[in-house]
Formats: structure tokens, C-alpha cells, sequence
């Protein structure tokens, strides 16, 4: 179940558990993919916080909102680029995408099967896409009351499993939000400072997975110019060669 489209805003940006939540991913983001000339950068579900760095040098930014959880514009004070969208039909051509991530949009869909069909589907070739998800080992995944609290946590063989189910690669996985999800002053205020700690003990446990993937493309093996050259025409063949004479005294095929 889709969590409501006020209740994911007024979180992300309206309390300070949001905003350090929102941070520390959105900087785990743009290390994995700096932010580069002529792209076309999608989200799907809530992921609209992540999108900001994208938006002066990409070619086009589109926020995905699906039907159960409703939309909203994004961004403020600029030309809205969210769009209110059906999980099984999202409103892009095949192969537009060049980078794709999705953010309380698979762990609470009721379609997640399609979810991901349509996520290989749009994206192109040499696409990368990034899957955030509430861990479910981790502190977030335990309380309500972040959105991290509701659908289906996952661990990362969990989900990568079912992305190789539907055409993906999983190249490289990591956690976010070591800081726990509480809105004590003494852990907002340190909350940067467990996150690069987070990064370097292996004994901590993030609060959500991100997993990058790769679209998987299949050679054909049927067809093509390689099944050409294997049968070639005959049309020309004999063209050039010397015609042989019959021998004298042999007899005709009248006299056979």
C-alpha cells in the first residue's frame, strides 16, 4: 500500500528526520552517478527529493508519481515536472531513460511485478536504474514513523534476485541512513557524522538498501547477417565457369 503523497512531503520537508533522511541519500546518489550533460533522469514513487542535483544539466528530469499515492509539483518555484502515472503503464517511450531510481515505489506496490517490467522497459541502452529500499535488518524498517517503516523490507540477496527475475544486472550495492531514525537533537545533529562512519564499520546496519543495475540485452541467436553468410544464394553459381564439350562420337539425347 502506497503511503499518501502529503505524508511523504510533509516528512521530507517539513520535519528535520526528513531532511537528514533526505540528505544522506540524495548524497549517496549523486556519488554513484555525478550529475552530467544531455541525460534524461527519471523517478518513480517518492523520489522527486533525490532528483534536485539533475535538474540544470540534464535534458529532462521526470518525477513519477503513481495513481494509489497521488502527485504533486515538483519543483517549487519552477516548472513542474511530476506527473501522475498508473504502476503497469508509466507515460514514457521504450529506451528514453538514461538513469532511473525508484524510492517508496517497489517496497509498497501491490503490482511490483510491473513495476519492474516498466522500469526495463524504459530504460535505454547503457542505462543504469538504482532500487532504494527500507533494510529490513535495519533500525528505519522497525518505526512507523518514517516512511521507511511501511511495505516490504528486503535484504540485498532479496533484491537482487528479483531484479535478475526481470532482465537486470545488479553491478553494486550499499547502505544509507546510519543514523537512527529518532528526532533526538543529539542524533540530527550527528547525523552526518554516522554516516561516514556508516561507511567505513561494517558492524553498522543502514537504514535502506540501494542497489545499481544494469538493463540486460540479449544478442539474438537466430537470423541475421550471420545466417546469411551460413546460406549463401546460389544465384551466380556456375557464372565463369568453362562449359565442357561433349566428346565426339558420344551420342545425343536424340539417339538415347
Amino acid at each position: 500500500m502506497h503511503l499518501d503523497v502529503l505524508d511523504l512531503r510533509n516528512f521530507y520537508y517539513r520535519t528535520q528526520l526528513g531532511r537528514v533522511a533526505q540528505r544522506a541519500i540524495r548524497d549517496q546518489v549523486v556519488q554513484f552517478w555525478p550529475p552530467a550533460a544531455g541525460q534524461t533522469v527519471a523517478g518513480f514513487g517518492f523520489a522527486v527529493p533525490l532528483l534536485r542535483p539533475y535538474l540544470p544539466k540534464s535534458r529532462r528530469v521526470i518525477g513519477l508519481m503513481p495513481g494509489p499515492q497521488g502527485v504533486m509539483p515538483w519543483p517549487a518555484g519552477m516548472l513542474n515536472v511530476s506527473v501522475l502515472c498508473e504502476e503497469t503503464a508509466w507515460p514514457l517511450s521504450t529506451g528514453l531513460v538514461d538513469r532511473l531510481v525508484l524510492m517508496h515505489g517497489l517496497e509498497t506496490s501491490e503490482h511490483p511485478t510491473a513495476v519492474l517490467e516498466e522500469a526495463h522497459r524504459v530504460l535505454g541502452p547503457g542505462g543504469r536504474a538504482l532500487f532504494i529500499v527500507p533494510n529490513r535488518s535495519g533500525l528505519w524498517a522497525r518505526r512507523d514513523g518514517t516512511p521507511f517503516g511501511f511495505g516490504r523490507p528486503y535484504s540485498v540477496s532479496q533484491l537482487e534476485a528479483q531484479l535478475k527475475r526481470h532482465g537486470f544486472t545488479p553491478d553494486r550495492a550499499v547502505a544509507a541512513l546510519f543514523a537512527p531514525p529518532s528526532t533526538g537533537r543529539f542524533w540530527l545533529r550527528t547525523a552526518e557524522f554516522w554516516e561516514r562512519i556508516g561507511k567505513r564499520a561494517p558492524w553498522l546496519v543502514g537504514g535502506v538498501l540501494m542497489v545499481e543495475v544494469t538493463k540486460q540485452v540479449y544478442a539474438p541467436t537466430q537470423g541475421g547477417l550471420a545466417a546469411a553468410v551460413r546460406r549463401p544464394l546460389r544465384v551466380l553459381e556456375g557464372v565463369g565457369q568453362p562449359v565442357p564439350t561433349p566428346c565426339k562420337g558420344a551420342p545425343n539425347s536424340a539417339g538415347q
